[in-house]
């Protein structure tokens, strides 16, 4: 943050050194007209610095959301796989783990979802996790069948603990801290500027400025509203999850 302050020092500081200089110079003229080649630089390089820095705002958590419902999809198709793979376990096995799967996944539908909102995870989940992988790996095989139906469950429970610890990532991502304000900054002043510059609209000629005004508020409040994966309009729903508990019940259905 200190280095951000003091780019925009040393970058006011230009300013006024330049303009110094130049009023020394005889030939220079004042530049007082709103319609000026002073105002109209500032304005178009303010335009341009609201755009991007907007555009930024969006990109990132839309990208982020993205990944996010990616990464649900990856981690309830490895609990579907894990469930199918479970039935070469030895003894009772299958059921148990089965069971397990079953809880996990109901448990992150109706207890965890809401709490990722707000950028948490449900620490019961990891614990969850834990205990299915020790029990499975404490199994003790009869056979090559089994020792292989083993393995291929717990490397099915890794990657649900992969996919669980990007989630946890994507639940807690938000744009970087200066972001939001940036974007406030910069389209209070595209708003504001016209008066900065000299300009007093009156009747119709506000309209314009009113309709730009309205719209900017509109979409910083977007950028805001955005800013967590599973929350907002872009918010990543628990339906990879549904899914997966749709594709249990007809695997047990018909096995």
């Amino acid at each position: 943050m200190v280095a951000y302050i003091l780019s925009i020092l040393a970058a006011v500081g230009a300013v006024a050194l330049t303009a110094l200089l130049f009023r020394r110079v005889r030939t220079a003229g004042e530049d007082r007209d709103p319609n000026g080649p002073s105002a109209a630089h500032a304005g178009a390089m303010l335009s341009a610095m609201f755009l991007l820095v907007f555009a930024i705002a969006i990109i990132v958590p839309w990208t982020t959301a993205d990944a996010a419902r990616l990464n649900t999809h990856a981690e309830s198709q490895s609990s579907v796989d894990a469930y199918w793979a479970a039935s070469g376990l030895p003894g009772s096995a299958p059921e148990e783990v089965r069971r397990s799967l079953r809880d996990y996944v109901a448990f992150v539908v109706k207890d965890e979802w809401p709490l990722m909102a707000g950028g948490h995870m449900h620490p019961v989940g990891d614990e969850r996790m834990d205990d299915l992988r020790g029990r499975v790996n404490a199994l003790q095989p009869r056979d090559d069948e089994e020792e292989e139906a083993k393995a291929t469950v717990l490397e099915h429970i890794s990657a649900i603990s992969t996919a669980r610890a990007q989630r946890t990532a994507d639940a807690g991502a938000t744009p970087p801290d200066g972001l939001l304000i940036l974007t406030v900054l910069t389209g209070v002043l595209v708003v504001v500027f016209p008066f900065l510059a000299g300009a007093r609209p009156r009747g119709l000629a506000m309209l314009p400025l009113v309709a730009t005004a309205a719209l900017i508020g509109f979409g910083t409040y977007l950028t805001w509203d955005i800013s967590r994966a599973f929350d907002g309009p872009l918010a990543v729903g628990p339906d990879a999850f549904r899914g997966a508990l749709e594709e249990f019940a007809r695997i047990s259905g018909g096995m």
